[in-house]
This record gives C-alpha cells, structure tokens and sequence, in this order.
C-alpha cells in the first residue's frame, strides 16, 4: 500500500518537453533500474557512467539545432539526476542536490567548457499530480560554464505496469 505522494517507476519514460528555446529540442527521460557514477577523464572532466541498478535516473536533455555553417557545430546540454525507483514528493535547493547526484553536462567543440559539472545552486521540486504523472521542476546555476537552459518545469505521465 503506497502513499498517496509516491510514484513508482519500472518502465522507461521519454518525452519532448513544452518549455524548450526555441533554436532546439528538448526531452525529459526517467531511466528505470539504473545507476549513474561520474568519473573523471585523463583530463580531470567528469562524464557520466550509466548502469544496471536500483535507481531511478532523471536525464533532462537540450539539443540547440546544429548552424550548417559550422561543421561542428553540435551543442547539448544534460542535466542528470538520481532517484530512488519510488519517486516522492520532494523539494531540495543548494547543497542537497548533491544527494541526489545532480550534475549539468555541456556537450560542444569549445576548448576548456565542455564536460560534466556538480550543481550545488538551484532548487528541485518533484510533486505527483493526480494518478500517473509527476511534475518536475528545477532551477539552476553552475558557475564554471556558459549554460543555456537554466531551468525546466515539466508535468509527466507515467504509466504504470
């Protein structure tokens, strides 16, 4: 028996959010029955490992559309995050999002800003609505890199199986 506040996730859902800049598109995906670990790189950038496991993994994700004037011109941004697989109502700012392994990503041909960074500013609100869907909100900053999307608010449904 659950509490009227929980949300189980066994099944993997993707969807395109409504709030994107408009030079892209965005998605919103849980990850059921993942881990997610950040390792460095030889050259002390973090990058994300994802595996089997018990956890829940939120992956927000912006894709700017490529300018055909630059060959490589490719730009994403990721925010990761990670769940217990029962989502409950949650409200956390700052430091807490550590707990949750909160991470922004910025994906791009610039030298030296590219990468995967802690967010440790920001605040992060999970609330269920109504029998399937959560909304998700979060707001935030990282200091080190330029970054685009600066928050999110998403209402997503999530059926159950």
């Amino acid at each position: 028996h659950r509490s009227k506040s929980e949300v189980v996730i066994n099944t993997n859902v993707l969807v395109e959010t409504a709030n994107c800049p408009e030079n892209g598109t965005c998605t919103l995906e849980l990850m059921a029955k993942k881990s997610i670990t950040f390792k460095k790189d030889d050259f002390g950038i973090l990058y994300p490992v994802i595996s089997e496991g018990e956890k829940t993994i939120l992956k927000y994700t912006y894709n700017k559309y490529a300018s055909p004037k630059y060959q490589d011109g490719h730009y994403t941004e990721i925010v990761y995050a990670e769940f217990d697989s029962v989502l409950h109502t949650t409200s956390i700012e700052n430091k807490e999002l550590e707990q949750f392994k909160f991470h922004f990503g910025r994906l791009c041909f610039f030298k030296g800003e590219t990468g995967y960074y802690p967010i440790t500013r920001g605040k992060f609100k999970l609330e269920k609505k109504g029998k399937d869907s959560v909304r998700i909100e979060l707001n935030f900053e990282v200091g080190e890199v330029p970054q685009i999307v600066k928050d999110f608010s998403e209402i997503i449904s999530i059926k159950s199986n």
